[in-house]
């Protein structure tokens, strides 16, 4: 059966008015277009719905049985398809996931929960780990927000730059380099390292850098994750090029010293991105200021 949803609201204005001038009126229609709808609605229910009683129309048993029916019916549908543009934070029940580079959520992660459980204590947030492949839950509405320095090339995705670092180097206190200060290309192409590559590859930009002036280094290890690659560094005189918003407070807390990286590359970017499903969805809007906010904040600049 195809039903116009038209004839909801020609039913339920029948209804509340009793006369088909009063509905007519309502939905600003004309009278012979409301009578219209009145035969159709006749039709499709097997109801007279309104009976004529003199000079006046009289709802039948049926009629008045499904009045408050219809009226909560027509909310509903006004509600999917004209939804509210006021979003009660105070209110709002809803489980955000998150993939994040795990820097960024050690590094503004906290300050975001902090600013969601504020606004919305009824806000639940999921960060989860990033893939060694692409995956595309951001797509499918698996993962709502995605922050890393991929910008996505689908044009579906959504991507906001949010700010922008650079590289630094990170050794042990005690690490010969450590005394030196200004440590050179040639130093630092001599040393060994180990770097940050959840799909394991032992090659990234600063080789190619490194190329471009006749050097090459020897990468002994990959982490997937800042966090481990910072513990190979933390024990052992390797060096670790991460960059400098999200390594300056955890390197301090494990006894790391930072250096400048002695190569000339592009600042990293910071991308922030969503599928277009959501642009228009207020609850996720309002996230995604709050998260731009937070990983601004926590140490990337714009």
């Amino acid at each position: 059966m195809q039903l116009d949803l038209n004839l909801l609201a020609a039913l339920d204005a029948l209804l509340e008015e009793g006369s088909v001038a009063g509905a007519a009126a309502r939905l600003h229609v004309t009278a012979p277009a409301m009578s219209r709808s009145l035969g159709r609605i006749r039709r499709t229910t097997g109801d007279q719905i309104l009976v004529r009683t003199g000079r006046t129309m009289t709802p039948t048993p049926y009629a008045i049985a499904v009045r408050e029916q219809v009226h909560e019916l027509l909310h509903q549908v006004h509600g999917v398809l004209a939804p509210s543009r006021e979003l009660d934070l105070a209110t709002l029940e809803r489980t955000f996931t998150l993939r994040w580079h795990d820097s960024l959520v050690a590094m503004s992660g906290p300050a975001l929960l902090s600013a969601v459980r504020e606004a919305a204590p009824g806000v639940r947030l999921r960060f989860v780990a990033e893939s060694s492949i692409d995956t595309p839950e951001l797509r499918r509405g698996e993962v709502d927000l995605e922050a890393n320095a991929n910008r996505p090339s689908a044009p579906d995705i959504r991507a906001e730059n949010v700010g922008e670092t650079c590289l630094v180097v990170a050794v042990r206190q005690g690490h010969p380099l450590a005394r030196v200060g200004t440590v050179t290309a040639q130093q630092y192409a001599a040393a060994e390292h180990v770097t940050v590559s959840r799909r394991g590859n032992l090659g990234n930009a600063l080789d190619d850098a490194l190329a471009q002036l006749g050097l090459t280094r020897r990468v002994v290890a990959t982490a997937p994750t800042e966090a481990s690659a910072l513990e190979f560094a933390r024990g052992s005189d390797l060096l670790i090029s991460v960059p400098e918003a999200t390594t300056r407070s955890a390197a301090a807390g494990l006894g790391l010293v930072v250096l400048p990286l002695p190569l000339e590359l592009p600042s990293a970017q910071v991308y922030l991105s969503w599928h277009q499903r959501y642009d228009t969805d207020h609850a996720h809007a309002w996230l995604r200021g709050l998260a731009r906010t937070a990983l601004t904040m926590g140490g990337a600049t714009s």
